[in-house]
């Protein structure tokens, strides 16, 4: 008896992704592969539809899962998202004859320290630390237990490659080429006076250099860690160290080169 060969589907739920799933499984039974709407780990493939933010969800819901994926764009930006509706013919194909390229995408590994406890978090895009109500935070920045500086300002962010096109590229950090093995280290509004000396500029660093954020003591209560735009709040927060995770994901491109073409469509034209 010939092993089904199971797709997972996962989607979002706005008009456009649920036409584009009606039709993708119809496609996916027509090529006699068996689409799944809930995860298994037995699939071959996971297929995500709807926009970047679609696609992170679907990493953290699949438990980043070494399983290839690749996201059909139904939403706005979409540089996760590989193909829009209007390919999904020629996507297919080209999956069915193995004309693809395997991506490793780097993710992030978090330790985070509170007076009671430690814990772990993993990130695709990015981890941030800052003040709640607006305020301003200070924290000191350590490399590799190295101190860098005292920071004042909104907060610090700490992103992956793949995550350097969002909040890191709205904040003014750098783009960087998503399969880069570094981290970035983006201030946010940093105070640069008199009185306090912050570096205004991001910090590019291998991705097995430990960055250690320590939010000074009368923050501990007040400081939120923003983990790939969801907030959470700890108290009695002491440190938190942060580094490229051994863990990785499989993301399908059809061409290396779109990376380039969708930096263009998105950014410039």
């Amino acid at each position: 008896m010939t092993k089904a060969r199971i797709v997972n589907i996962i989607s979002n739920s706005n008009y456009e992704s649920r036409r584009v799933n009606a039709q993708l499984v119809r496609k996916l039974k027509d090529l006699q592969l068996t689409p799944s709407r809930e995860f298994s780990d037995q699939a071959e493939l996971t297929i995500v539809i709807g926009g970047d933010g679609a696609f992170i969800k679907a990493v953290k819901q699949t438990r980043f899962s070494p399983i290839p994926i690749v996201g059909i764009n139904t939403g706005h930006l979409g540089f996760y998202q590989e193909i829009i509706p209007d390919q999904l013919d020629d996507f297919l194909e080209a999956y069915m004859d193995g004309r693809y390229v395997l991506e490793q995408v780097s993710l992030l590994g978090a330790e985070i320290f509170t007076k009671n406890r430690n814990f772990f978090v993993t990130a695709l895009n990015e981890i941030v630390i800052k003040a709640q109500h607006s305020k301003v935070l200070h924290l000191n920045l350590f490399l590799n237990r190295n101190h860098v500086e005292k920071f004042s300002g909104d907060g610090m962010l700490i992103a992956t490659p793949s995550g350097s096109t969002g909040y890191n590229f709205s904040a003014g950090g750098s783009l960087i080429y998503p399969t880069l093995e570094v981290l970035e280290i983006t201030p946010l509004n940093p105070i640069t006076s008199s009185a306090y000396r912050s570096l205004s500029n991001s910090i590019i660093v291998p991705g097995d250099v430990i960055a250690t954020l320590v939010p000074e003591r009368r923050y501990s209560n007040s400081s939120l860690l923003v983990i790939d735009g969801i907030e959470y709040s700890y108290r009695q927060l002491r440190k938190v160290n942060v580094k490229m995770s051994d863990r990785k994901i499989n993301r399908i491109t059809l061409n290396k080169d779109n990376y380039w073409n969708n930096l263009k469509s998105k950014f410039l034209d």
